[in-house]
């Protein structure tokens, strides 16, 4: 899907890593959230409350996923997906564009 429709956007920027990645909070009508954003090259880990679904838009980086040994390698147009209360890791080799969609129940 290249858009979304009958949405509300968070105004405030989410922020880390000293502004490496940003992204915006995208609500749709019924309740579902996403996040729409941008990496910039670097090494990042994240931690998750929901489960996510990673879609990545364009770019190029390596996943580690919970319970993996070796580094997955994701671009433009693939998805990750990283069950509810774990730990990821990622290395950004080139501006990436994303969406991560919060997947509840």
């Amino acid at each position: 899907m290249s858009q979304f429709e009958n949405v509300t956007v968070v105004k405030s920027a989410n922020i880390y890593f000293n502004g490496n990645v940003t992204s915006r909070t995208v609500i749709f009508a019924d309740g579902r959230r996403i996040t729409l954003g941008i990496m910039m090259p670097g090494e990042y880990e994240f931690g998750t409350e929901a489960a996510e679904s990673m879609e990545i838009l364009s770019g190029d980086l390596t996943v580690l996923l919970p319970g993996a040994t070796e580094w997955r390698q994701v671009s433009g147009g693939d998805v990750f997906n990283v069950p509810a209360k774990a730990r990821f890791k990622l290395k950004v080799s080139a501006v990436t564009d994303y969406c991560c969609a919060y997947i509840t129940g």
